[in-house]
């Protein structure tokens, strides 16, 4: 493949999963990704920090998940709006189950790799708390409303990839919303 071929980006995120994969994400180096996608060092850098941010450019899941939240209705509840957000973000990994199969299994590999997801969930977190209080949330309501929207998150996402074949995240996601809801209101959930 030719340095020319579009889809820089996207070849460079495949290989590196790819060669993580293969390999280890410690053994993996970026000459390594950037050769396995047909481009250079200098262009890997163009387009990633490090070789860890391969795995977390998380920017379109951050801007989805709280412009779905900040555009839900105004007379939704918090976590109505966290709903309509995750259902948002669900669509988005809509058919790419076994990609996100495969990235999940190099992060649970690899400590480092561990505490860089808890830190872009965190950062996620409060990006959501800041959309909510600008929809009017309190301080607090806003701050738990987001912490518990990224635990359905987190869970949901690691029971959808842990199942052994795709299934709809979204509705996935709605039942540990409904769960979370039934604990709080002295159930058991599922």
């Amino acid at each position: 493949m030719g340095r020319w071929e579009p889809d820089a980006r996207g070849r460079l995120a495949r290989a590196a999963l790819e060669l993580y994969s293969e390999r280890g994400f410690e053994q993996t180096t970026v000459a390594e990704i950037a050769k396995r996608a047909g481009l250079t060092e200098r262009t890997f850098f163009r387009h990633y920090a490090d070789k860890r941010e391969v795995l977390f450019d998380g920017t379109g899941l951050r801007d989805l998940l709280v412009g779905a939240v900040a555009d839900a209705p105004r007379t939704a509840a918090p976590v109505e709006a966290l709903a309509v957000g995750l259902d948002a973000v669900s669509g988005m990994f809509t058919g790419r189950w076994a990609y996100a199969r495969t990235r999940q299994a190099v992060i649970m590999a690899n400590a480092e790799l561990q505490e860089r997801e808890l830190m872009k969930l965190a950062s996620l977190s409060a990006a959501l708390a800041e959309t909510l209080r600008h929809r009017g949330v309190a301080e607090a309501a806003a701050s738990l409303t987001a912490e518990a929207g990224i635990a359905v998150f987190k869970v949901g996402f690691e029971r959808w990839v842990g199942d052994s074949e795709e299934r709809d995240m979204s509705r996935l996601m709605r039942g540990l919303l409904d769960d979370l809801g039934a604990l709080t209101a002295g159930g058991s959930g599922t």
